[in-house]
């Protein structure tokens, strides 16, 4: 099943409080039960002003769908082709 990045321009996101960062967690899961197993949260990552997740989902509406249903921005949504890391380098 493909996998997503999604960016999310969440001004301030840096400093949400954690009882924050976990109701928006729990609202996302939430949803996610709802839309039932063809999508999947896989983790993300909290920036200054910028939240990128990692999603498995068998299309990109699927994850707007989730997106749209939670009011959290989906800026960009870019389908992951592959993935590398120091081990690629190895001959």
């Amino acid at each position: 099943m493909p996998k997503y990045i999604i960016e999310r321009e969440i001004p301030g996101a840096g400093s949400l409080a954690y009882r924050e960062l976990q109701s928006i967690s729990q609202k996302s899961c939430g949803i996610l039960n709802d839309m039932g197993p063809k999508i999947q949260w896989v983790e993300s990552y909290v920036t200054d002003d910028k939240v990128y997740c990692v999603y498995i989902a068998p299309d990109e509406e699927t994850v707007r769908a989730h997106a749209e249903q939670g009011g959290f921005p989906a800026n960009r949504i870019s389908q992951i082709r592959t993935m590398i890391d120091p081990t690629t380098a190895e001959i």
